[in-house]
């Protein structure tokens, strides 16, 4: 069995947190400093990249894998019969919502921020094959031309020619976090069809959020989608699909607010 890779900072509930791209926490340690105020944050790292892994061989990563590596986390930070709350972010999303399907008892609630399991949308073919031509453009163009198709897919536009192909050799692959998430995660993520109707029997322990900044794009609806098909609420969050390294501040507190309501009330969901 593999070794897990986490960090534990401040006291209180558990608060398990699961990054996106390929995992890696950078940008998440000003959210996580306000959450330690009220929770004991467990930040996941699922390939170690922030634990000595980066530049070590990465194979395709599936979202089962990512899932029970978190129940692992879980497991050990947990007294036995506990649960914890959680916050997926992009693909760690749809680890947080594959975790909620399979093991209900080890979560009291979890918020998704902008899941990008496309397959549940009506056009959801035209989305995912849209995503793999990321991932064909960054095997044949490299890192800035996937990165702009990329950004055309999220915002739903056409992506400008890129003139200058460039792939990365496996070395420097190796040690960009974005590009272990392009060769890696980005195909069998988006392609992950996450279990409706379990979600949907756990929809009280679910929020569906996306950033306020996103709306009219492609995560903001399938967000809005996904908490429609399973009866879970749906929250706008402060920024965009980063809203977490853009706003972690505001992030944290309407995060805090939502998982543990000051008053009894929680944050209001938005229509």
């Amino acid at each position: 069995m593999t070794d897990i890779h986490y960090d534990v900072h401040g006291s209180g509930p558990v608060l398990l947190v699961v990054p996106g791209g390929a995992g890696h926490p950078m940008g998440l340690d000003r959210m996580t400093d306000v959450l330690a105020g009220r929770f004991t944050v467990v930040t996941y790292d699922p390939l170690g990249l922030a634990h000595g892994k980066l530049g070590e061989p990465v194979p395709d990563q599936r979202v089962e894998g990512w899932s029970d590596g978190a129940r692992r986390v879980l497991d050990d930070v947990l007294p036995e019969g506990g649960s914890a709350f959680a916050l997926g972010t992009s693909s760690g999303a749809i680890a947080v919502l594959d975790l909620l399907a399979r093991h209900p008892e080890r979560l009291s609630h979890v918020v998704a921020h902008e899941p990008p399991c496309v397959g549940v949308l009506p056009d959801g073919a035209r989305q995912q094959a849209r995503f793999r031509e990321v991932y064909d453009t960054y095997r044949v163009a490299g890192l800035q031309a996937a990165g702009a198709r990329l950004g055309a897919v999220l915002t739903e536009t056409e992506p400008e020619p890129h003139a200058d192909p460039r792939p990365l050799t496996r070395e420097e692959e190796l040690v960009n976090p974005m590009a272990l998430f392009l060769a890696h995660v980005l195909r069998n993520f988006t392609a992950h069809a996450p279990g409706l109707t379990a979600l949907t029997n756990s929809s009280a322990r679910l929020t569906l959020a996306a950033g306020s900044d996103s709306r009219g794009q492609l995560l903001h609806r399938t967000a809005r989608f996904l908490a429609g098909e399973t009866g879970s609420r749906f929250v706008e969050f402060p920024g965009g699909h980063v809203g977490v390294a853009e706003h972690p501040v505001d992030f944290a507190g309407l995060l805090a607010e939502t998982l543990v309501p000051v008053g009894g009330s929680r944050a209001p969901q938005t229509t």
